[in-house]
């Protein structure tokens, strides 16, 4: 997910310094990984489950590098504007695939060798190492590009993922699980029935971590508060302090009751957010966004983990994950069209509708017997 930002953070300086393109070619770009990651998940779940997770995140890095070397080939001198484009846009659907591979495989992987007693602090963990690589990913990217350019920062991109390549291999794999695989229509629809309100419920969750992320520094700026950069580090601060001190609570207490609570913080924090008349307020809101947000993911993970079949756990979770991907992908552009019109604020007020809707999802799922996260 690092690797991401480290693209995202500078392909549109590229195309705008470089190529000389427009705003709207630089946001297609830049948005691009994220609609082949969406399109990828059910199959990298798959080819984990018939795999395992270590061949999942070998082929996921092995892309990654294929991914950042056609980005270096882009900037070739003698390809004319629009080819480079091309190639560009080429290498970062690559990028987006392997995403899928690597975190789909990534979570199999854990999950199978944690064991399902112990997967929803794993997946807490894998949490905090994702959300620390965003935040180290932006700077890196961007000093990385102004030192080395455009060029260099892929090379160094193709370089990177080779370590992790050495470092899992030190790992033992863990086999995938024998069985039918329940490729049928049949036993599709029943996993996706079993993945459907879970994925609901983390994908209205995400859209407050959207809105926080596309629109808090923009909110400062327009209320003309000092230091907005304050407000992303004091939403990751809440985000990852939730995940040491209650990264087992999913387990413990089961999902579903974890993400009523947690939602329901969420939705205050966002309410906050929105109606804050000063940075201290607004920064109250971020902070309880970011212990809000920070356990839904693994809280609804665990449901399904303990709904699906064994063989078809790993693409239980790829098709998941894709609910919240969708979430990021779409918020900033929608939410974008209500801030034109009304105002920056309004972002948070539409990620404490979603994150309210969320919990009400939840409470759906808490009343039904068969929807026991234990």
């Amino acid at each position: 997910m690092g690797y991401i930002v480290i693209h995202a953070c500078t392909v549109e300086y590229y195309l705008h310094l470089l190529l000389h393109l427009s705003g709207a070619a630089a946001g297609f770009a830049a948005g691009l990984p994220f609609v082949a990651t969406i399109a990828t998940r059910l199959f990298a779940g798959g080819f984990a489950d018939r795999h395992g997770g270590r061949r999942g995140m070998t082929w996921g890095l092995a892309v990654y590098v294929a991914a950042s070397l056609i980005g270096l080939a882009s900037t070739i001198p003698a390809l004319p504007r629009l080819a480079s484009y091309g190639v560009l846009l080429a290498g970062r659907l690559l990028l987006g695939l392997g995403e899928s591979l690597t975190l789909v495989g990534m979570l199999g992987w854990g999950i199978n060798v944690a064991g399902t007693a112990r997967a929803g602090r794993f997946i807490a963990l894998m949490g905090m190492g994702m959300y620390g690589a965003f935040a180290f990913g932006a700077p890196l990217g961007l000093g990385l590009y102004q030192r080395l350019g455009f060029p260099g920062l892929m090379l160094t991109a193709a370089v990177l993922p080779l370590a992790g390549l050495v470092m899992i291999r030190r790992l033992p794999p863990a086999a995938p699980h024998a069985g039918p695989r329940g490729t049928s229509r049949a036993g599709l629809w029943r996993m996706l029935r079993g993945i459907g309100r879970p994925g609901i419920v983390v994908g209205l969750q995400g859209v407050g971590i959207a809105a926080i992320g596309a629109f808090t520094a923009l909110d400062f700026v327009a209320h003309h508060w000092p230091r907005a950069w304050l407000g992303l580090t004091c939403f990751a601060a809440g985000f990852v302090l939730m995940r040491i001190v209650g990264g087992r609570l999913p387990d413990r207490l089961g999902g579903v009751r974890v993400a009523l609570f947690s939602l329901a913080v969420e939705a205050i924090g966002q309410a906050v957010l929105f109606l804050a008349p000063g940075p201290l307020t607004a920064l109250a809101g971020v902070l309880l966004t970011g212990l809000g947000c920070s356990l839904v993911y693994p809280a609804m993970a665990i449901v399904v983990v303990h709904r699906v079949a064994p063989q078809l756990r790993v693409t239980a979770m790829g098709g998941f994950s894709a609910f919240q991907d969708l979430a990021y992908a779409t918020t900033g552009p929608l939410a974008g069209l209500l801030v034109d019109r009304f105002g920056v604020a309004v972002a948070f007020l539409v990620g404490a509708v979603a994150a309210a809707a969320g919990l009400f999802a939840a409470i759906t799922m808490a009343r039904a017997p068969a929807a026991a996260s234990r």
